[in-house]
């Protein structure tokens, strides 16, 4: 019969960080005027005048991203059925002191042999983990989105300060704990008898990183296009 303890869990608390900004809004004017020509280029070589376009506005706002880390680890038995060849005129068979006769195959094969089958249970450990970085909408991103930067002292109440300029995080805490323990949590088929089971979340921060969003304006034809700017790193990543 199967026996399967209740899983050991170990959840930490989410952790909120602010990182701050690194990029003056000076340097990001200048970028700007620099960017806007490639802005509304068409075609690959089509530019429009310098004074053709103008930047319409600066914003700052906080995007977040959700760090998880975790891991899942069992130590169980399994049951396993030893076979033993011996051959044909063998007529017992003596292990740790038990006596067992051999049987003839129950498929007949090109050589003669008799077999013994212990019954036997093998001692197994298993771990898994996993590392995630998810967008505000829950999907999973590269690292390479997510900057590293000194953050702030009092991450709670810049975020409160900061109002609408915070983007928000749509998944919730619970949804984002068991979407770690799918991926991680997976227990052997094999399972006869566990001697410890566990699963474990040792990170889980939101990290509200700024950028800067730039709007351009062609004047002669009212189109707009944004691009936006790592408030941390400077980098143009759309």
């Amino acid at each position: 019969m199967t026996q399967i303890a209740p899983i050991s869990e170990k959840i930490i608390e989410r952790k909120v960080i602010v990182y701050k900004t690194l990029v003056d809004p000076t340097a990001v004017k200048l970028a700007g005027e620099k960017l806007k020509e490639k802005v509304f280029v068409k075609f690959g070589f089509m530019k429009p005048k310098p004074e053709g376009i103008r930047c319409v506005s600066i914003d700052k706002y906080y995007e977040p991203y959700l760090v998880l880390d975790g891991k899942y680890a069992i130590d169980y038995y399994r049951k396993r059925v030893y076979t033993l060849e011996v051959d044909e005129n063998v007529q017992e068979v003596i292990v740790l002191d038990k006596t067992f006769k051999p049987e003839p195959p129950k498929e007949p094969l090109k050589r003669s042999y008799k077999a013994v089958q212990l019954d036997g249970k093998e001692r197994l450990f298993y771990e898994s983990k996993a590392y995630l970085i998810l967008d505000k909408a829950g999907r999973e991103v590269g690292p390479e989105l997510v900057p590293s930067a000194p953050s702030e002292e009092h991450p709670d109440q810049i975020l409160a300060d900061l109002g609408e300029k915070v983007r928000n995080f749509e998944m919730t805490p619970d949804k984002e704990v068991e979407l770690l323990r799918s991926k991680v949590v997976k227990r052997p088929s094999d399972i006869g008898q566990v001697v410890n089971e566990s699963f474990e979340v040792s990170e889980r921060a939101i990290i509200y990183t700024p950028v800067y969003e730039i709007v351009f304006e062609n004047t002669k034809s009212g189109e707009k296009k944004t691009v936006k700017m790592d408030g941390v790193t400077s980098k143009i990543f759309s």
